[in-house]
Order: structure tokens, then sequence, then C-alpha cells
């Protein structure tokens, strides 16, 4: 499974709220709901991401094993 953890301590760390994510960089809420319950994205929205937050993949997601 995809978690998105890394996402939400990357936002933090970088001092950037999700209002700043909605306004400034266009990301949609419905973007930001996918992502608050592990939903699938594109890598093209990834990609966004990681240029808008200026940092690596691992940086917004995590790979967890599922039991």
């Amino acid at each position: 499974m995809i978690s998105y953890e890394p996402f939400y301590k990357t936002l933090k760390g970088k001092n950037i709220s999700t209002y700043k994510l909605i306004n400034t960089y266009g990301v949609s809420r419905s973007l930001l709901d996918r992502l608050k319950h592990n939903k699938p994205i594109s890598t093209v929205t990834l990609n966004d991401l990681c240029t808008f937050l200026d940092c690596r993949v691992e940086d917004i997601l995590v790979y967890v094993k599922e039991n």
C-alpha cells in the first residue's frame, strides 16, 4: 500500500499549509482528499508536488507492505 504520510511531514517541515497549496500552486481539494485517504495519484501529479515542494518522491510517499 502507498501511504502519503511523508507528504504531510514535508508540508510541516517546509511551513507550507494546504491553503497555500490550493491558492498559490493550484492544487485541488480533491487531490488533497486523495492524498489524505491514500488513494492513487498519477506520476504527473507526483512530479508536480515534488516541483512545488522542492523535494524528492520519498518526501511525498512511502510503500507500506500489507500483511
